[in-house]
């Protein structure tokens, strides 16, 4: 059977045993590459709140495998991961809008990327007229006595159910949003980049809530958007934003990375890795080689 080599490679790509020659534009034989191992953390996009007594919007699904930390939903670190050199997509998840409407849900997060590893957007948070928050890597806060979205295992909590007319918290990366008072759910903390850093919180319900670690704070028409670079979801009754999310990953000094040229990252080196923090991606089809 003939293999489907990709379309477009760059020169270096490894597939099924052959390496692409970009001068000569052809495929080569070679000997499998050594794997690089990865660490990383990668956080989805927060979630846009409820509006009008709504509940707050949920935290972008938190995906981690540094050894000794842990991912979303109370589970441990993720398996190691190690990859073939080559081409990988890598993608921040935009945070969801609060929609200035009473009728309808905050705008659920999108989803961040790193190869095969992808966080879902945080659910968005309850409006007074809807079922129920929406579900997502963490879930939005119920409103008006509905029932908070659900979390997703391993990436996030799901929100409150509501109290009475009121808007509930947000689920956090850490720990689910709250009826009374409504906060946000934790965050969870990382220091793969050499600090310990806390993300992921989810969004403050109406009419006193907060959120921590990067969620929105709500203090009725005070309402806050989630932190850039969180996937902290938004507190409820205003026109915030949940916080954009972030793709960080650590591999050895060794390990040659490049990225394509719509992607915004910084690097820095701790210990005997380098890592890299991309903070935004212009286009939905960004990539990173590693070799």
């Amino acid at each position: 059977m003939a293999l489907d080599f990709p379309d477009s490679p760059s020169n270096g790509q490894y597939y099924e045993g052959f390496v692409y020659d970009s001068t000569a534009g052809v495929w080569r034989v070679t000997k499998d590459p050594a794997l690089v191992p990865v660490e990383y953390l990668v956080i989805g996009g927060g979630a846009g709140a409820g509006y009008f007594w709504g509940g707050g919007g949920g935290a972008g699904g938190y995906r981690c495998n540094v050894s000794g930390e842990s991912s979303g939903g109370g589970l441990s670190a993720e398996a190691p991961l190690s990859l073939q050199p080559g081409t990988y997509p890598v993608l921040v998840g935009a945070g969801g809008a609060t929609v200035l409407s009473s009728g309808v849900d905050g705008t659920t997060g999108n989803a961040s990327i790193l190869g095969p590893i992808v966080s879902t957007g945080g659910g968005g948070g309850n409006s007074r007229d809807e079922a129920r928050g929406r579900d997502g890597g963490s879930g939005g806060g119920g409103s008006n006595s509905k029932s908070g979205g659900l979390g997703i295992v391993g990436q996030g909590y799901s929100g409150a159910v509501a109290p009475g007319g009121n808007g509930a918290g947000g689920g956090g990366a850490g720990g689910p949003g709250s009826t009374s008072p409504p906060n946000g759910g934790i965050g969870v903390t990382s220091s793969i980049t050499g600090s310990a850093v806390g993300r992921g919180g989810g969004g403050g319900g109406t009419p006193t809530g907060i959120g921590v670690d990067g969620g929105g704070q709500n203090a009725g028409a005070g309402s806050t958007s989630g932190a850039p670079n969180t996937g902290g979801g938004a507190g409820s009754d205003a026109a915030g934003n949940g916080g954009s999310g972030v793709v960080i990953f650590a591999v050895p000094t060794t390990a040659t990375v490049s990225f394509s040229g719509g992607v915004t990252q910084t690097s820095t080196t701790v210990g005997l890795n380098t890592v890299y923090t991309v903070t935004a991606t212009s286009t939905t089809s960004e990539t990173v080689i590693i070799g």
